[in-house]
């Protein structure tokens, strides 16, 4: 969040919790004409990998912004979780209707 917030102090704005719609998106970045919606999630034990889902939820979102790229940012949470140095990745994936989501781990 600090980093983000460099973006709002040389001008753009972080709502967190952005409605759209009936639901709510974890952060919605703008700066000029960008717009930036990032979906957060955490893996936790006995809990599935979220992200397909996290896909699904947030092409839904990028769809009522009129955009077609987005972050998708997972908390590994597990408690046998590698360590962060070999789990820290990011990948670009396309959704089903063609947007392009940037998939960080953490």
């Amino acid at each position: 969040m600090a980093f983000l917030h460099r973006v709002v102090n040389g001008g753009g704005t972080l709502e967190r919790e952005y409605a759209i719609g009936r639901d709510r998106m974890d952060l919605c970045m703008r700066y000029g004409n960008v717009t930036l919606g990032i979906e957060l999630k955490a893996w936790r034990d006995k809990r599935g990998d979220p992200t397909q889902s996290g896909i699904e939820q947030l092409d839904s979102y990028l769809a009522r912004l009129g955009v077609n790229f987005g972050w998708l940012v997972i908390f590994d949470l597990r408690v046998k979780a590698l360590p962060i140095e070999e789990r820290l990745a990011t990948e670009v994936t396309t959704t089903k209707n063609g947007r392009s989501v940037t998939i960080v781990r953490a």
